[in-house]
């Protein structure tokens, strides 16, 4: 990447300079017929001569003497050459030379007369002199006028598409470059071989693909996978965000939309990538107060593209967006996004292989576990392990360190999830509370059976938090009611721990309660793991004008519902402290000493974790 980018700026630098050649030269012969004609008026002036300017009657009596050996003569100037030094004269321009010495009595045989003719040089003085000012007024009206045409074509292009190409000259990128999602890849390997070798599906009477709708949360690797398949198919990828559209004036997102696909057809096979198209793609009639015209306008454009491809286009629109929820229908019915490809967080299997693809070209010692790493990991997308890799690479170069060794990994794992180490000025007290609060946590995880192992419980601030307790999560794809109760009774257990021992709450549990809430919320308005029995209740508004579908009966059912399950789990975590103050004594004590603590110095001090799967009914 700073080789690009090194490139990207030794071409502005260029292009400068290029741009300012014509500045200089234009400077240039300013500068250089300027000097010309001052050089021309102070030779014919004479005042760049330092010689001694005598009168004509003394140029006479030298001469008489015998003293000159030579004079120059000038129409209204005499600089005469001597053995002593030179002088200078003025005469009279319409008098001959001849004839004042003849006069004179004094004749110019044995003298060498040279005269100069500076006519042309005074002729083409005064032309210049007077062409210049009728030259400088017309450049001058010149150069406005282009400013004014640049200007008015800057207006006009308003409505170009301002799409980022990349073809087969840029760094290509193929699917070997993307991991973690194979199920995506391989749903579009196909529409790499239809731009490859559209005559076999022709032949099958297949229709052509005309958009595929990339949805996922952030950092799962849609832009990267849409490069992919333009390099794997070797066709021009033009790229755009969906907020690029939108412009101030009045039609300017329809005409650019109808320029990117005049352009894109121009170059078929070719791939179209419209980055979070939600931007424009969002469902229409919810506009207020006439704000939402310049956007229905530019998504109709797009819709009225898509539905104007003709069977022989080799043309396929990529879109990737993180809410499907929100797009119009027109858009994603059949015929125009025709697929939809899912990328999720990838699992254990999927971040060792991103692992591998981004530890390319940096140095790690020989017993980094990738394995460790990847389980190390979960809940991380691609965005996040490549920037743990960087964080780890800058920790190592910080430390001069000739390798990334699993230490800098740690680190790095743990600054990407909570942030960088604080060191806040502390006193005992507050200390002690955060230790009593992490031990807490990490005790009533122990002794739940579901819950995943301690990994690191530490007293280090970090991000906003004072402490953290992290777990070993497994990859999981369903989540059981007790396993959701379970881990809203650990994120209880540090207020607990906070309430038996000082008898007292802090406001540092209120992360905890905010998040074990949201939890206790979605499992009775969206599980339907409650009283109320298997329902939707989601009560979540999409406009400030819609109406809410709970009435309020079931809103005050809803929240008695989830005060009964925080309630629930807030005795259980005190039930299970009060049985372990021993261990839990021990283990703030020992938090205190060494502010952190690793999963192996945890089992030494509490003892092994009993892990028992949840059993799910088929």
């Amino acid at each position: 990447m700073a080789n690009g980018k090194r490139t990207k700026n030794l071409k502005r630098i260029k292009l400068k300079m290029n741009l300012s050649w014509k500045n200089l030269i234009i400077y240039a012969f300013l500068l250089l017929f300027v000097s010309f004609i001052f050089l021309g008026l102070n030779e014919q002036n004479g005042s760049f001569q330092e010689t001694k300017t005598v009168p004509l009657s003394k140029v006479i009596s030298d001469v008489k003497a015998g003293k000159v050996t030579s004079i120059e003569v000038l129409p209204n100037k005499l600089t005469v050459h001597e053995k002593t030094g030179d002088l200078q004269s003025f005469k009279e321009q319409s008098s001959n030379i001849y004839q004042l010495f003849k006069d004179a009595g004094v004749p110019l045989d044995k003298t060498n007369v040279v005269i100069k003719d500076e006519t042309t040089i005074n002729n083409w003085i005064n032309i210049i002199s007077s062409i210049l000012p009728v030259i400088l007024m017309v450049a001058f009206f010149y150069f406005i006028f282009r400013q004014a045409r640049g200007a008015q074509e800057s207006v006009f292009s308003f409505g170009q598409s301002k799409a980022k190409v990349f073809n087969k000259d840029n760094p290509k990128i193929t699917f070997a470059d993307v991991a973690g999602v194979d199920e995506a890849k391989q749903e579009l390997m196909e529409i790499v071989d239809f731009l490859k070798n559209p005559g076999k599906y022709k032949a099958m009477g297949a229709r052509t693909p005309k958009g595929v709708l990339m949805i996922g949360p952030s950092g799962t690797g849609k832009t990267l996978l849409a490069r992919a398949t333009a390099g794997e198919a070797g066709v021009p990828f033009f790229s755009m965000a969906g907020s690029e559209f939108m412009e101030m004036l009045v039609g300017v997102g329809a005409s650019r939309v109808r320029d990117l696909f005049s352009t894109a057809k121009k170059a078929q096979p070719a791939i179209i990538f419209i980055d979070e198209i939600d931007a424009i793609g969002r469902q229409r009639g919810y506009g207020l107060m006439g704000g939402h015209d310049e956007r229905e306008q530019t998504l109709n454009q797009i819709l009225v593209e898509m539905d104007g491809f003709s069977p022989t286009e080799q043309l396929v629109v990529i879109a990737a967006t993180n809410r499907p929820d929100v797009l119009d229908p027109a858009l994603v019915r059949p015929g125009r996004f025709d697929r939809r490809v899912a990328l999720d967080m990838p699992d254990v299997n999927g971040r060792k292989a991103i692992l591998a693809i981004h530890a390319r070209g940096k140095p790690f010692v020989k017993n980094v576990i990738w394995e460790k790493i990847a389980k190390r990991t979960v809940g991380f997308s691609g965005a996040d392990l490549e920037n743990m890799l960087n964080e780890a690479a800058i920790l190592a170069a910080r430390l001069g360190k000739k390798a990334i060794d699993m230490s800098d990994l740690e680190e790095a794992a743990t600054k990407v999830k909570l942030g960088p180490e604080k060191k806040r000025l502390q006193t005992e007290e507050d200390r002690k509370m955060t230790a009593y609060h992490e031990a807490g946590h990490a005790l009533v995880s122990w002794f739940m059976p579901g819950m995943d192992p301690v990994h690191r419980i530490s007293i280090v601030s970090r991000g906003m938090s004072l402490g953290h307790t992290m777990m070993e999560p497994m990859d999981r794809i369903h989540e059981t009611k007790t396993h959701l109760l379970e881990q809203i009774a650990v994120m209880l257990g540090g207020r607990a721990a906070e309430n038996l021992v000082f008898k007292e709450m802090t406001t540092g549990a209120s992360d905890d309660i905010a998040k074990a809430t949201e939890v206790a919320r979605t499992m009775v308005v969206e599980f339907g793991m409650s009283e109320l029995g298997p329902i939707n209740l989601d009560g979540e508004r999409r406009m400030p004008y819609e109406q809410s579908q709970v009435s309020p009966e079931m809103a005050a059912k809803i929240d008695g519902q989830v005060k009964k399950i925080t309630d629930e789990a807030y005795g259980k975590a005190s039930d299970i402290l009060k049985k372990l103050m021993d261990k839990l004594d021990v283990l703030a004590e020992e938090l205190l000493k060494k502010e952190t603590i690793e999963s192996e110095e945890f089992v030494r001090i509490i003892g092994p974790k009993k892990v028992v799967l949840a059993k799910v009914r088929a």
